[in-house]
């Protein structure tokens, strides 16, 4: 099979490199000014609220510590956060686990609009890797926010990626609203006004990686007038060489390119009202999941593949409509209307040992409505609104013979073709402030999905049928944050919040590979999972010490779990889906960060997890109790950073310890490929990162990551991670 690279992906960042380094002789450095800001999320009440006024345990990634951090990609960004790890099948391929879920027990978001489609599959995927981490201005998550806000698969938490847009520069600080006016990326400048006009900015960036042997090259610009309009542009390409592994040597096959590309205008129709239309895409060639290839390389025992390949080529366009107002009077305060469009495109190559070949494949469409609104009244803070999603998908698997000829096409590929997912909900929150120091929050959403598959292969009698179901459901949640002290530094909070999934396409009609030497099929009749979580936490704000705790116990009803049929299909053992994942999950986390002196700040992080879930690992027939697949190992992460006076210069250290994980269930015990047997050892990785401000619009970063050059694996990847990693960054701002 042919392969086709695209030049401008090979080029275009090492053009970046160059650019960066040209460029930052003739950039004129503009006059920023800076004004600390209380961080304000989105994410955990769907209004703009500040941090410490959230009764959730919520994590904020800004832009500047993406740049510090120098992420090779979105999941990458997220690996600091307390209690979450990154699972790699592969390193484009990477899916984080939230409180012990991930894949479609997480819901992810750009800037609010779904990524989480009917296709998503249990377990790890890829496709958190097709959001480009270098377009975005923050990320936030909210774990175990549970359905009310955002529906279904929210039970390990909420990611949201908000991209970036266009730059304003407004004549009077002080004059800036960018809740009211919906003008986010706001500059402050000088109190003096400015002439009038066109304001200009622009960026310039570049990555390279040794152990990666990797090249990352970002340009972006944008074109304002406050208040008027907006106009933002990015393009960012990527492209990875072989991985460098401690004690391995280099990894074949680890290699793929990527190219982003996301685009923002915003237009300010009125003083409280305005429109913004945005696009975002990436595609990824040649991500090779090589555990299953021959070209795999063993860790500690693990086995390797006998595939010659198999490798995913993946696009994703975002396209989206948002009109939003804040009316000056009335008993309305916000209210926002999104039309969205999103196309996930995957095709999936592989070759088996005897060179027979297949390419299996979907595209799934997905429409999407939501309205949003905000009033406040003598009940408390409403938040409402409805949403309603359509995916309309395709799927195809072709197959050919070891001489290249065309030998059949299959009734449908990883899921069911030519079938349409209907998903529609409305939800109600009220915020209610009982006293000055307590506050509660209630909520409710109901929500209705419908599956209709259009055509699926039988798993008994391998005819083509076709299927619908449908499946209501009601959640809630109740919260309460208190400020314990007067001046609010310590605040306790607690809540339970229900969350549930409703079974997708890739539930009722998957005939794919699952795990190692596993075979998937479709399992029609299936029943909602039911999640309900339990949080209690404090957190303590002040000027030096930021400090969080938090308990949370999950209880997990009718999950669906996979089951071995015990039949044998083209090599491979054949499992089904039952609602039969009855158990719990539970877990603390805590995180420090203390600024003992005007330069230096001591912070860490300690995060511990247990659970257990009811399953079938040997027959449809013998349901036992398990340790749920791929929980986290204890590990804690601590880290000493100095900031120079004159804030020019700075220098980072940390140690992550990440504890062996030998608690499997049946099917990580199978999964050979990934988890060594007995279980993913521990390790302690220590990184050493610094950033020095040549000049107000010239930036340079490096870091040295593993430093002790240590062999290791994140537990239930297919692929170990880099050795001894330089890393160099530069940004040039015009």
């Amino acid at each position: 099979m042919k392969r086709i690279t695209h030049p401008i992906k090979m080029h275009f960042p090492l053009a970046m490199a160059a650019g960066c380094c040209l460029f930052q002789a003739a950039a004129a450095e503009p006059n920023f000014s800076t004004t600390e800001i209380e961080p304000v999320v989105v994410t955990a009440t769907r209004s703009a609220t500040p941090l410490a006024e959230v009764p959730y345990t919520v994590h904020l990634i800004d832009q500047e510590r993406v740049t510090e951090m120098a992420p090779q990609s979105f999941p990458e960004a997220l690996k600091e956060i307390p209690g979450v790890f990154i699972q790699q099948t592969s390193h484009g391929q990477g899916s984080p686990y939230l409180r012990g879920f991930t894949g479609f027990r997480t819901l992810t978001m750009i800037d609010g609009i779904r990524l989480n489609n009917s296709v998503f599959r249990d377990g790890p995927n890829q496709y958190l890797s097709t959001i480009d981490v270098l377009s975005l201005r923050g990320i936030e998550v909210v774990k175990s926010q549970g359905s009310v806000l955002y529906g279904s698969d929210a039970i390990g938490g909420v990611i949201n990626a908000l991209t970036k847009g266009p730059v304003y520069r407004a004549p009077d600080p002080l004059a800036i609203t960018p809740v009211a006016k919906g003008a986010k990326n706001v500059q402050p400048t000088a109190p003096a006004p400015l002439a009038g006009g066109p304001y200009i900015t622009g960026l310039m960036s570049t990555r390279y990686a040794t152990a990666e042997d990797s090249w990352t090259g970002r340009l972006e610009g944008s074109i304002s007038e406050y208040e008027k309009y907006g106009f933002y542009l990015g393009l960012t390409g990527r492209t990875f060489g072989d991985l460098r592994a401690a004690g391995v040597g280099r990894l074949p096959e680890t290699g793929y390119d990527e190219l982003g590309l996301d685009a923002k205008l915003e237009l300010f129709l009125a003083d409280n009202v305005k429109l913004t239309i945005a696009h975002n895409q990436m595609v990824q060639e040649d991500v090779w999941r090589t555990h299953r290839t021959i070209f795999a390389v063993p860790y500690e025992g693990s086995s390797i593949g006998n595939e010659r390949e198999h490798y995913f080529d993946q696009h994703r366009h975002l396209s989206y409509v948002r009109l939003e107002g804040t009316p000056d009077n009335g008993w309305l305060d916000r209210w926002q209307a999104t039309l969205s469009y999103q196309r996930q495109s995957e095709d999936i190559h592989r070759t088996a040992a005897d060179r027979s070949s297949r390419i299996d494949g979907f595209d799934a469409d997905t429409f999407g409505f939501d309205l949003q609104f905000e009033s406040g009244t003598a009940m408390g803070d409403l938040t409402y609104g409805v949403s309603y999603y359509l995916d309309k998908v395709d799927s195809f698997s072709d197959r050919f013979r070891a001489d290249g000829s065309f030998n059949r096409s299959a009734i449908q590929g990883p899921v069911g073709d030519d079938s349409d997912y209907h998903l529609g909900s409305a939800f109600l929150q009220d915020v209610i402030k009982l006293n000055d120091r307590l506050e509660l929050t209630l909520g409710a959403r109901y929500t209705y999905a419908k599956a209709e598959v259009g055509k699926a292969e039988d798993p008994i009698s391998g005819e083509e049928v076709s299927f619908d179901d449908d499946w209501n459901d009601v959640s809630g949640n109740a919260r309460l944050l208190f400020g314990v002290d007067e001046e609010k530094h310590l605040k306790l909070f607690t809540g339970v919040s229900q969350s549930f999934r409703a079974p997708n396409l890739s539930d009722v009609s998957r005939l794919d590979s699952a795990r190692s030497n596993e075979l998937e099929t479709a399992a029609p009749g299936l029943d909602p999972e039911k999640f309900l979580t339990g949080e209690i936490g404090m957190r303590w704000d002040s000027e030096t010490v930021s400090a969080g705790l938090a308990y949370f116990y999950t209880d997990v009803k009718d999950m669906i779990v996979r089951a071995p049929t015990g039949r044998i299909v083209d090599g491979l053992d054949e499992v089904t889906k039952l609602n039969a994942g009855d158990g719990y999950i539970q877990g603390i986390e805590f995180d420090l960060s203390w600024q003992f002196h005007p330069q230096w700040r001591v912070f860490g992080s300690v995060a511990w997890q247990d659970g257990k879930v009811e399953g079938f690992p040997n027959s449809t027939t013998e349901r036992v109790e398990e340790p749920v697949s791929r929980l986290l190992p204890l590990s804690g992460l601590v880290g000493l950073r100095w900031d120079s006076p004159a804030e020019r210069f700075w220098v980072e250290g940390t140690v992550l310890m990440v504890d062996r994980q030998d608690r499997l269930n049946a099917g990580d015990r199978a999964d050979t490929q990934r988890i060594p047997p007995g279980g993913t050892p521990g390790y302690t990785v220590a990184t050493l990162r610094s950033g020095w401000r040549v000049t107000d619009a010239f930036t340079l970063t490096a870091a040295v990551e593993n430093l002790s050059d240590e062999a290791y694996r994140v537990h239930g990847s297919g692929v170990n991670e880099p050795g001894v990693n330089f890393v160099f960054g530069a940004e040039v701002r015009f």
